[in-house]
């Protein structure tokens, strides 16, 4: 085989075969073609025969990749091999071993959706209220638990609280229905072949025998129970060669255990240890900035990124004035980029999903194309949509299209049943489904909304928005469910109130029908994807990813790293953080910017952060600020011709004392009369066409004459 191709280092991790082999493979510096000469290289070279092959990777489209290389490489012959994922690899076991673990061969594996029907099952058995003892919870409990080789019975070592407790019985009881039903979940996937492997030594030794080469892709993303399997197979030969980069395990919150590569070498003795540090897709200012970062961190194996594309250069840094002003950067940029690029060439990356929708805002008005990489735009994420459903029916009652959406969100037993009575008995009364209610769970819902109406009356738009995840229980089901998605939803619902803050704080006006036409105006906007688009995306789904041009935007203490690993987390929570920014910076090939705001509108309300330690972590010299730390503030017109970068639109007034039949003068209603005084509201009278307004007690645009 020709290896001229490959780099010195390359070559040596190929052309090294026997006994154990890490492979330290930095960001962009080839280790997937590595992986795919050596299997060549094995088969061609070595005359190894591919069935005794088994390279592991963490998604079927990498393994597909993967295979389709090795076909131009070596042909056919590698559909001996065994190339595929973990979960792929587990079936496998357990269809070829399926009567010693106590199944036929035609078993079935339930979705997440069929556990979680299962969890219910059980608990409904039992007399649990699912909203004291949440479905999702228990079933990702049960889960984490698998995928950390605990059983049933040693769970309750762990069950020291009542909930616990309930957990460890359902834990039973799921285990003891998959079983009588042929079935398995996906985590039994790699729990079972472990299981089979401990207790027929015989069957272990037999695959030893056949997969006497075994290669595995992202060893740091591997968990528990990966980690377990992998070692088994291979303890026999010990010929085991993982790829992988300790700086780039972003997953711990999913069981991944970085660890697993950084005790490569206590696992296997003798081990030889390759470093992968010529990076062939960024520039030397980049991969000297993702340098700086990481270095910071102690728990790592050290290496360190270089490349020959030339210095490249410097890393743009802005400081905006608020989340506008940032989002208005980001755009004047692009608009900059595109004459000479694509707009599928650039990313936007933030930390949270929350972040996207004020840049999403930005890239509407401007008319800039962009898509949401891996999730949902804001406005069309479920949890938005039913907050939604919920103003709008508070607006207008008549509303039965979000009535039907939200009466049994959270659920509250109302089915698709009596719902479609309602409509009946709706159209047969030629009224609103929201007044022919008069019984049973319906009714229950209808209070809930009838409360919502009255607390409205004295209430400002970012209270309500309070109010209805309250009332409603929207928050408290996210919150006892207690899962990563839910959290994602919560925030989400959390940043909603900066819309309605923005709003106030803009109009003064405190009016849900204004609000809610307002707000029509952006969700209305039809979106078509197109490929060459603008890519938005979370720093979790850029993993992978390359382009020319990056934006890293929420460079702020706070957003990144993000909070909990500040405050509540560990030293290994912020060095996840830490490996999450090393990641997003080596996304850039060309360019790289990095943007934070001086005050942000973040769940409702301001907050001004430090600018992100991990800017700080990076020399002054590979950095451009474009901005003075001194630079005044101003207000941002939005024209992006001539726009200043600062925004005092909402400033509000120091607290001004309002009594009822005080004249006023408002700078778009004219003069008025005050009618009835809130905590934080007024309601004005003012001349025709107009009529009453509830307005912001301080709102700028008001005057008392």
């Amino acid at each position: 085989m020709d290896l001229n191709e490959l780099n010195e280092e390359q070559r040596k991790a190929v052309l090294t075969t026997e006994g154990p082999i890490l492979v330290l493979a930095g960001a962009g510096s080839g280790k997937t073609k590595v992986l795919t000469t050596k299997i060549a290289y094995l088969i061609e070279e070595c005359g190894v025969p591919p069935y005794n092959i088994l390279a592991i990777t963490f998604t079927n489209k990498a393994a597909g990749e993967m295979k389709d290389r090795l076909v131009k490489l070596v042909g056919d012959k590698i559909n001996s091999a065994q190339i595929s994922t973990f979960h792929s690899f587990g079936v496998r076991i357990i269809r070829e071993n399926a009567p010693l673990l106590g199944y036929t061969n035609n078993f079935n594996i339930i979705d997440s959706d069929d556990s979680l029907t299962v969890v219910k099952k059980i608990l409904k058995e039992m007399n649990l209220d699912s909203k004291q003892f949440n479905p999702t919870n228990i079933r990702n409990k049960i889960s984490s638990a698998k995928n950390e080789m605990i059983s049933p019975d040693e769970y309750e070592k762990y069950a020291n609280s009542d909930i616990e407790e309930i957990v460890q019985t359902v834990y039973k009881k799921y285990e003891i229905i998959l079983s009588k039903s042929n079935s398995v979940d996906f985590d039994d996937l790699l729990l079972l072949p472990i299981k089979l492997f401990k207790k027929y030594p015989d069957v272990l030794n037999r695959y030893q025998e056949k997969y006497r080469y075994i290669l595995i892709d992202e060893y740091q993303d591997t968990n528990e129970a990966q980690y377990i399997l992998t070692k088994m197979i291979s303890s026999k030969y010990k010929n085991i060669c993982c790829v992988g980069d300790n700086d780039q395990s972003i997953y711990g919150f999913r069981g991944a255990n970085y660890r697993n590569i950084l005790n490569f070498e206590k696992d296997y003795k003798n081990a030889t240890v390759i470093k992968l540090e010529q990076n062939y897709r960024s520039t030397t200012n980049i991969l000297d900035a993702a340098n700086d970062v990481i270095s910071h961190n102690k728990e790592r194996k050290d290496k360190n990124l270089w490349s020959n594309k030339g210095k490249g250069e410097k890393i743009s840094y802005y400081k905006a004035y608020n989340e506008k002003d940032e989002a208005f950067y980001v755009v004047r940029k692009i608009k900059e980029l595109i004459k000479n690029c694509d707009y599928q060439d650039i990313a936007v990356i933030y930390r949270t999903n929350a972040q996207s929708r004020v840049l999403e805002e930005a890239f509407l008005n401007e008319n800039i194309p962009y898509h949401i990489v891996g999730g949902t735009g804001f406005y069309n994420r479920k949890e938005i949509k039913d907050l939604l459903a919920y103003l709008r029916l508070i607006n207008n009652t008549q509303d039965d299209i979000s009535l039907s959406r939200v009466i049994n969100v959270p659920k509250r037993g109302i089915g698709t049943k009596s719902v479609l009575n309602l409509e009946e008995k709706a159209l047969k009364e030629e009224k609103s489904m929201y007044e022919v209610i008069d019984s049973g769970k319906e009714m229950a819902f209808k209070n809930i909304i009838e409360e919502l109406i009255n607390d409205s009356h004295d209430m400002t738009l970012t209270d309500l928005v309070d109010d209805v995840l309250e009332k409603s229980g929207i928050k408290e089901e996210y919150i006892s469910e207690k899962s990563l998605e839910a959290d994602i939803r919560l925030e989400n619902l959390e940043e909603f109130k900066s819309i309605t803050r923005a709003f106030e704080d803009r109009e003064g006006v405190i009016s849900l029908n204004d609000f809610l036409q307002d707000i029509s105006l952006v969700t209305d906007i039809e979106y078509k994807y197109d490929p060459n688009t603008v890519n938005l995306m979370t720093v979790h789904s850029v993993k992978g990813l390359e382009f020319p041009y990056v934006f890293v935007v929420g460079m702020e203490d706070g957003l990144f790293p993000h909070i909990n690993s500040i405050y509540n987390g560990t030293l290994s929570e912020l060095e996840e953080e830490r490996r999450l920014c090393y990641v997003a910076i080596t996304r850039a090939k060309e360019k790289l910017f990095f943007v934070n705001a001086r005050m942000r509108n973040m769940f409702g309300s301001s907050q001004s952060n430090q600018e992100s330690r991990f800017i700080k972590e990076i020399r002054e010299e590979l950095i451009d600020k474009e901005f003075k730390d001194e630079e005044p503030t101003k207000k941002v017109f939005f024209d992006l011709d001539e726009r200043p970068h600062f925004d005092h639109s909402d400033e509000i007034k120091e607290d001004v004392e309002y009594n009822i039949g005080d004249n006023v003068y408002h700078e778009v209603f004219g003069t008025g009369k005050v009618l009835e005084v809130g905590k934080s509201t007024l309601s004005i009278a003012f001349k025709h066409p107009y009529g009453i307004k509830k307005l912001m007690k301080n709102h700028k645009s008001i005057n008392k004459l």
